[in-house]
């Protein structure tokens, strides 16, 4: 058993940066136009089953997937077994993209397949909170 943990521990550790490192091969692919912007969106839903949470994350994936300048994209719901006392669990579903610059980010908030998204999901979102923060290596 012990060694099933440190085998999976050594291949959590080395996903992580093989992310990392994509992240950073793509945004200095991007011509280093300043720093990038990291879009993180935190959904509440009315109806917050678990059909209603892989709905919402299948449709990230559909329509928020591959835009110009899009460095890294997940999409996921709440972790439940990290409850810690600093863990903000006021969401159903998390989206996380990296754009290689604030052009790209910008493009996509007007995209008609962003646009698409908000306009078939938007009747089941509670709350909505975005963090937008620039990132630099």
């Amino acid at each position: 058993m012990k060694q099933l943990i440190a085998t999976a521990s050594l291949f959590a550790a080395l996903s992580a940066g093989v992310v990392v490192f994509n992240v950073r091969q793509s945004a200095e692919a991007g011509g280093g136009k300043g720093p990038m912007i990291v879009h993180n969106v935190y959904f509440s839903l009315k109806d917050n089953s678990a059909a209603a949470k892989e709905k919402l994350v299948a449709a990230c994936k559909k329509h928020l997937t591959k835009h110009a300048g899009e460095v890294f994209f997940a999409a996921g719901t709440l972790a439940a077994d990290l409850d810690r006392p600093v863990n903000d669990r006021d969401f159903d579903v998390a989206l996380h993209i990296v754009f290689q610059d604030r052009k790209a980010h910008d493009q996509y908030q007007d995209a008609p397949r962003h646009q698409q998204f908000i306009d078939e999901n938007k009747d089941n979102w509670k709350k909505v909170r975005v963090f937008d923060s620039l990132a630099q290596q």
